[in-house]
């Protein structure tokens, strides 16, 4: 009897021992599969925090690109009215000096006029109230020669942007 105790004994150990490790089983596959589930959400988490990236980079890239092409269209739009305005310095400065001249034309004139009586020395009364001058005295005071070659000075953009 004392085997059969004993037997009986050793086997409810061994029972009892088999469902501590049937146990100790179970807590180790649902730790195992909770870590599995763990690790799944993670990699979704990094996965998708990466695709949001991605996107963003791509919409930084459209955004720069866009950027660019306004920054070009606006250099050029520049780039023409600074020649724009090169050109219409240039006019200035050409008008100035005409004015200039007519000017000094005028002073000359009004001395001349104040003088010695400009009018009715140098000039004759021509057809319909113009006057017509004496080629002598007209011809040789380079004042009066300046109308006869003068061109407008015509600047391109393309001459502006060479320098």
């Amino acid at each position: 009897m004392d085997s059969s105790r004993g037997n009986s004994c050793g086997s409810t150990q061994i029972h009892n021992s088999g469902s501590d490790e049937d146990l100790m089983d179970q807590r180790k596959r649902k730790r195992m599969e909770s870590n599995r589930k763990s690790a799944r959400r993670s990699r979704m988490r990094k996965q998708k925090h990466l695709d949001d990236q991605m996107a963003r980079i791509n919409q930084l890239k459209n955004d720069n690109s866009q950027i660019f092409i306004t920054m070009e269209v606006t250099t050029q739009q520049f780039v023409q009215i600074e020649a724009q305005n090169s050109v219409l310095r240039a006019q200035i400065g050409e008008l100035s000096q005409r004015l200039d001249s007519l000017n000094e034309i005028i002073n000359y004139m009004n001395n001349n006029n104040s003088s010695n009586d400009y009018a009715t020395n140098h000039c004759t009364n021509g057809v319909n109230g113009m006057y017509e001058f004496e080629q002598t005295d007209f011809f040789n005071h380079p004042w009066n020669m300046m109308h006869l070659n003068q061109h407008p000075i015509m600047a391109s953009a393309s001459d502006v942007l060479q320098y």
